[in-house]
Parts: C-alpha cells; structure tokens; sequence
C-alpha cells in the first residue's frame, strides 16, 4: 500500500478539492490526481466522484477517509510531539466559530505572536460548528451554549445578552436603559432560523414571560435579519458581541430572565496538548473580559 496515494486521497477528502489538497501537500495538482489515480486502478474502486463544480466522496470513499483521517491524525500528533522544543514558527490551525465577532481578534492575536501560522476559518451556525470540532475536521472551535461533556476541552470566553434590533429612527433607542421584555408582545420580529442559539435563548425567554411576538420573517443569517430591520419589516434580535454598525439600524438592551449566552473555546481532549492548538486556547483569557 503507498502511503503517498493515501496522503493524496485524505486531503482531497478534507479540502473537498484537487487544487487545495495540492496546496495542503505542497505538490503539484497533477501529482494529487495522479496518486488517487493509481489508487483507485490499482484496487478497482472508485473513490471520488468529480463533478464540474466540486469533488464528492463516493460511499467507499467516506469509509476510506474515516479511516486516513485518523491514521493521518495519529501521524500529525506524533511529528507535533518530536518538534514540541520547536518555535512555533511554521504550521496550520483549522478553526471553526459560529460567528466572526469574537474569533477574529484572537486571530489577531495569534498572528501578532506566531506570524508564521496559516489558518483556515469555518464560519458555521453552533450545531455545525460543533459537528465540526466533534469530526476533528477543524483543531479549534468557537462555540456557544455547549454543555461540558467527556473528551471536550473547554475554556470560557464571555457572556453575552441579547438585544433587540431596531430601525435607527425607534423611539427606543431613546431608552438609555433599555426596554423589558413583556414589552415585545404582540410586536412584529424579524428572526433568525428556530435551530440559531441566539433564536432559541430568545424563545426560551419568552415562555418563561408569557411573550409572544408575531413572527413575520425567519431568517437563516444576520446580515438578512439586519435588511429586514433596516426596511422596517419589523423588530429582530441580536446578541450583544455582534452588534452591526451598520447606521440604518440600532441595537436595544432587553431586561428579563435567560437572555444570556455564554461563549467558549474548545478543543477536543486527547489533542488539548498539541503545541498549536494549546497555543491557541492558551489566547482564552486574554479574551475574557
């Protein structure tokens, strides 16, 4: 068996592209096509499908990268040990987040310490960004009301409170404290898709006050409940750390019971002391108010 055609075929799995495997392995793209190539005559099977606009696994070839991911996971974690003494001068971090607003400073602050680490960015909602960290197709993750669980690593960041987002020109912008929740009875929102942490915290919330808003639009990105609010389609939600600064809206302080979130940092445990992930969640209080 040829550990080159393996090494080829696994980043073309991750990557879901023949361009960035090359990239990843520092090869020319025709070596990658030609590794797999051999691969798949070689023992009758075909292992990608290859379409004009993406590369997908064949049913053999999902049970084919289970298998080199954590073969190859073992050997990543095996060359990080022997050049633990090493600066972290070169390397790759992948990382996942459900929302830009908090991890992009941190890798600021990674880059500012180690300017010679690459990182690849997943922005995903929180079920995706968890999948992700759990699949270990990403090192770190920026996740949002997750429960403590076995061989999870987690470190907190902040807490952040929901706001109501309204159009720049409402009166309750006027309100320097804020408005109550019961306040939003019978109002007409704009919201975020039931499965979004922000929504359910929200809807949470509610029950336990007896509100209940009249849900025109539900929305599967912030930049869409922004528009809406903006066109004054009705009033929307927003946690407290994504705030926009776009001038046509203005966010609102909510009063009331369970509508926090808490943020953290998480790696998985058994690769907690691999020198670039524990960089990085190293960064943890540096970002906690």
């Amino acid at each position: 068996m040829n550990l080159f055609q393996l090494r080829a075929f696994d980043a073309v799995a991750r990557e879901g592209s023949f361009t960035r495997a090359a990239a990843r392995l520092f090869i020319s793209q025709p070596a990658v096509t030609g590794h797999i190539k051999t691969l798949e005559e070689h023992y009758q099977i075909t292992l990608l499908r290859r379409t004009a606009r993406r590369v997908e696994l064949t049913e053999e070839g999902i049970k084919l990268a289970a298998i080199t991911r954590a073969m190859f996971g073992l050997v990543d974690e095996a060359q990080v040990m022997l050049e633990a003494n090493r600066q972290l001068l070169t390397g790759r971090l992948e990382v996942a987040a459900d929302g830009p607003h908090m991890v992009m400073p941190m890798l600021a602050s990674l880059r500012a310490r180690y300017p010679g680490i690459t990182v690849n960015l997943r922005l995903g909602n929180a079920q995706e960004t968890l999948a992700a960290l759990l699949s270990e197709h990403v090192d770190v993750a920026v996740l949002t009301e997750i429960e403590p669980r076995k061989g999870l690593t987690l470190r907190p960041l902040v807490e952040s409170r929901i706001c109501a987002l309204v159009p720049a020109s409402h009166p309750w912008l006027a309100l320097p404290e804020g408005i109550d929740i019961a306040q939003l009875d019978q109002i007409i929102m704009v919201l975020r898709e039931p499965t979004s942490i922000t929504r359910r915290t929200f809807d949470e919330a509610c029950d336990k006050a007896g509100v209940n808003p009249r849900v025109l639009l539900e929305l599967d990105s912030r930049e869409a409940v922004t528009e809406a609010v903006a066109a004054q389609l009705g009033v929307g939600i927003v946690s407290s750390i994504e705030v926009s600064h776009d001038p046509r809206v203005g966010a609102v302080p909510i009063k009331g019971e369970g509508l926090a979130n808490r943020h953290m940092l998480g790696c998985m445990e058994r690769r907690a002391e691999l020198r670039l992930i524990k960089a990085f969640m190293a960064l943890a209080p540096e970002h906690t108010p």
